[in-house]
């Protein structure tokens, strides 16, 4: 895929930065997406620090998208060590709506055989000290995540995923752990007990700081391995992971180009005006430097 380079002058003005309506993640080997066209690379700034790498913009089935690979392309950073808060403020900076985002998992269900996609519904969070939330500084905003996932964006995912001939499971709750290391097998047992679906290290932060941002977020979930609960399988390593997980990003790469085109140019859902009601700081009383710095996202409520 040859890409075209913006000069950083250039990506880094906001009134001159490229627009995209959709938003792909890739996790763990999915550095890039073959299929995009009109292919052009940008580093965005961000009040928050650099994002894990610049972004590789283009058009899928000829529409815009912004992809960004989560770890940084070569895999360089630990999920702890990940600018969450600087990833999603760059793709609203960028324009998006929608984020699809793909994630290797564990499984801690027996019928989420290693190679299908889990498309989870909540979020249990394990994580230890990450920033994320946009807010702070002199603002303060309580939004809702009752349900961090969209639902549009989920059924339209779902519909895609039937379609190229994944076997999927709708639903169900994604742990998401520090790491960077697996779970012990006294951790698996008792994350089994509570009920979870899929385990990861990732998703949660981005899920909390897109309904901030208002953009509607969902987990495409590559089913890798059984954690280590699983007796009859061995304990997962890094090979067994890999193995799986480049079996499946060909079939996550089919499915976001089936996504793309399924998704309308409106939203109806909550995520779109999630902020509404959740800022109780007065707009008077918010510094000025945090006002300007959280332009894209309170804009037009401050």
């Amino acid at each position: 895929m040859a890409v075209k380079r913006i000069s950083k002058k250039r990506s880094t003005n906001g009134s001159k930065m490229p627009q995209a309506r959709i938003g792909v993640i890739g996790g763990s080997g999915l550095y890039q997406i073959e299929a995009l066209k009109e292919v052009r690379e940008v580093a965005v700034s961000t009040p928050f620090g650099k994002p894990s790498g610049k972004f590789i913009l283009g058009t899928l089935e000829g529409i815009p998208i912004a992809f960004l690979a989560r770890h940084g392309q070569g895999h360089l950073l630990l999920p702890s060590e990940i600018n969450y808060r600087a990833n999603l403020f760059a793709m609203k900076k960028l324009g998006v709506e929608r984020i699809l985002s793909v994630s290797a998992v564990g499984s801690m269900k027996e019928e989420i055989a290693p190679g299908h996609i889990a498309i989870p519904s909540q979020f249990y969070d394990l994580t230890k000290g990450r920033k994320s939330t946009f807010f702070g500084n002199g603002i303060v905003a309580h939004v809702s995540l009752a349900d961090p996932i969209c639902p549009e964006l989920s059924e339209v995912v779902a519909e895609a995923s039937r379609a190229v001939g994944a076997t999927i499971h709708r639903g169900g709750t994604y742990l998401c752990m520090e790491g960077p290391q697996f779970s012990t097998r006294g951790e698996s047992e008792i994350h089994r007990r509570w009920g979870v679906d899929v385990i990861g290290m990732t998703n949660v932060t981005e899920a909390k700081l897109a309904r901030e941002a208002e953009i509607c977020y969902v987990t495409i979930a590559l089913a890798t391995d059984y954690d280590c609960w699983h007796i009859s399988e061995e304990p997962v390593t890094v090979e067994m992971v890999m193995k799986t997980l480049m079996e499946n990003v060909a079939l996550s790469k089919k499915i976001i180009q089936a996504a793309v085109v399924r998704i309308g140019e409106g939203r109806g859902c909550p995520c779109s005006d999630a902020l509404k009601h959740a800022i109780v700081t007065a707009s008077s009383a918010i510094p000025r430097k945090t006002k300007a710095d959280l332009k894209p996202i309170i804009g037009k409520y401050v």
